[in-house]
């Protein structure tokens, strides 16, 4: 197999590459970062990328294509706040530029990777796109409110796995996109809401890994489209 990830250099992408450089199944793994991280195996092909500039995304996309479709493409950007944005605990608490990152990084950035690794796919045979979503993103599944910007963000995303899996249907039938809720990782993104977990809820990165790879391992075309938790239990949208 020959599989892309997005954001190799973060916590869950970065173990992703590792658990996927000792599949003998795997013949290469292309990892994509801001700065191009330093290849642990020999079957790892580094590449770079900024999420704010779609050439650079576009760029490696072409180089990608040169050796070959790909068998599996992963997503494992995103961000939930920053050292100037929080997420909101109230609607008083909204900003317009605030949100307009979030939705940068966590919606649009996947979009147009998206948009430029979609064609790279297998045209026959199976196939997947899958992004790293959230569990707090789902509509339906919300129930105590707040965190208005990342949860939006989150949702939009959903919507678009939802689209994308419509359109990848009708050139092939065996193809794949979905969603995914990798649970609380121990990595920097959740490392200021770690307090007061209950015992067993907090997950390493390689653990995260192992689970998101056997969810995507069991998943059929009849799944594509729809938000699935580190456990392989369907998310409502």
């Amino acid at each position: 197999m020959r599989i892309c990830v997005f954001g190799a250099s973060g916590g869950i992408g970065s173990a992703l590459c590792s658990r996927l450089a000792q599949d003998e199944r795997v013949a290469r793994i292309y990892a994509g970062s801001r700065r191009p991280i330093a290849p642990e195996s020999d079957k790892t092909s580094p590449f770079s990328f900024d999420l704010h500039d779609e050439d650079t995304i576009a760029a490696a996309a072409r180089e990608i294509f040169r050796e070959g479709p790909l068998d599996i493409v992963i997503v494992a950007t995103g961000i939930l706040q920053t050292e100037d944005i929080r997420p909101e605990r109230t609607w008083r608490a909204l900003e317009a530029a605030d949100m307009a990152h979030m939705f940068a990084v966590n919606t649009i950035g996947p979009a147009l990777i998206a948009k430029h690794t979609l064609p790279l796919l297998r045209r026959e045979g199976r196939a997947v796109f899958a992004a790293l979503s959230a569990k707090v993103g789902s509509i339906e599944d919300n129930r105590i409110g707040g965190w208005h910007s990342y949860r939006a963000s989150k949702a939009a995303l959903n919507q678009l796995i939802r689209n994308f899996a419509i359109e990848l249907q009708r050139s092939n039938r065996d193809a794949i996109a979905v969603a995914l809720h990798p649970g609380t990782v121990d990595t920097a993104l959740s490392k200021p809401f770690q307090r007061g977990l209950p015992a067993g809820q907090l997950t390493t990165p390689q653990a995260c890994a192992d689970n998101l790879l056997q969810v995507l391992g069991g998943l059929g075309p009849e799944d594509s489209g729809q938000l699935f938790g580190w456990d392989g239990q369907r998310i409502p949208f």
